[in-house]
């Protein structure tokens, strides 16, 4: 079967100086408007862990971070609408990538009443920064689990569904290493198990990871090369997932003539649980232990226009077993409007 989807994806952004416009020393603002639009690839792909990273359920326009950060010298501290992938659990050699495991392993991303506070949903949140971000650094969140942005149907503040904490400890040096884990406050729904009255049984919903990023070769002419790793555990009782993990290399200045060149190749596969394998048995399906899939993509820049075409294979995709691998081939073309 083919077909084609058209998503588009406005960021507006907007950082102030706080000590410039009101004289508080060491503070900054920061207003990120999104609007969303278009088709939904995955509804035809069918893929648990999706295909196109600017995909939303929910078409519209939101204010997708608010917050406000002080330093204060030996850290700092941040509050408001906030996006955890943005700090947590990321590597920036995997960010050309659009493959949404690329961003955030599955495993936390299938998680909380309405997912964490991730794209295209945030939620308030208080985040902690001790160290450098240039060194070594401890962080950590605590975060509405009910994610909901301004535009949303409503930004929750009564904290009725808990929060979700976050820790991650790393060094950056020649490589970056970083170790995490998360938490939700509040048992989550088993995905299977129920009580004697039928209800979903609860659960401790939680989880940890290790990444690692770093570069492994430049030359003359400027072409950098880097490369990731990433693993991730989860209790694999409240979410599909049990774990997954992603790799990749990223070269930079692919071309000595084109210095915005970037090419990137990257794999990724999200671990099935065993209670989720169990669910899609019972659906009729013959479920896979993965779902898995590799994706190649270059972006180049021509004054105010990128061009970035993708394509990507996944197999098992849905976690069925007889489903046919998928070839997904897509065309980003993203204009700065500054």
């Amino acid at each position: 079967m083919r077909a084609g989807r058209f998503l588009d994806n406005l960021d507006v952004i907007i950082d102030g100086d706080l000590e410039r416009l009101i004289g508080l020393r060491g503070a900054k603002l920061h207003v990120y408007l999104l609007n969303n639009n278009g088709g939904e690839p995955n509804a035809v792909a069918g893929t648990l862990q999706g295909v196109d990273n600017i995909e939303v359920a929910d078409q519209g326009a939101r204010v997708y971070e608010l917050w406000v950060e002080q330093d204060f010298g030996a850290g700092s501290v941040l509050t408001g609408l906030y996006d955890v992938n943005s700090e947590f659990y990321s590597t920036s050699a995997s960010d050309l990538l659009i493959a949404p495991p690329f961003g955030i392993g599955s495993e936390l991303a299938a998680t909380g009443p309405n997912g964490p506070s991730i794209f295209p949903s945030t939620a308030l949140a208080v985040r902690l920064r001790l160290g450098d971000l240039d060194g070594r650094y401890v962080q950590v969140a605590a975060v509405n689990a009910e994610a909901g942005s301004l535009g949303d149907a409503h930004v929750d503040t009564d904290l009725d569904s808990g929060a979700l904490y976050l820790a991650e400890a790393g060094w950056n040096g020649p490589v970056r290493l970083a170790v995490g884990g998360w938490r939700y406050g509040e048992d989550q729904d088993d995905i299977r198990d129920t009580t004697v009255l039928g209800d979903p049984a609860h659960r401790q919903a939680q989880g940890a990871y290790v990444l690692a990023e770093g570069g492994f070769y430049e030359n003359d002419a400027g072409l950098n090369a880097r490369a990731f790793l990433r693993v991730g555990l989860s209790d694999g009782d409240t979410t599909d997932f049990e774990g997954g993990w992603q790799t990749g290399v990223r070269l930079d200045h692919v071309f000595p003539s084109r210095p915005d060149a970037a090419l990137s190749l990257g794999l990724h596969q999200g671990l099935l649980s065993n209670k989720a394998r169990a669910n899609f048995r019972d659906e009729g399906i013959d479920a896979a232990h993965a779902e898995e899939g590799i994706e190649l993509t270059y972006a180049d820049t021509f004054g105010r226009v990128t061009l970035q075409p993708s394509v990507q294979w996944v197999n098992n995709p849905g976690g069925d077993r007889d489903a046919s691998a998928l070839v997904v081939a897509s065309l980003r073309i993203s204009v700065a409007l500054r």
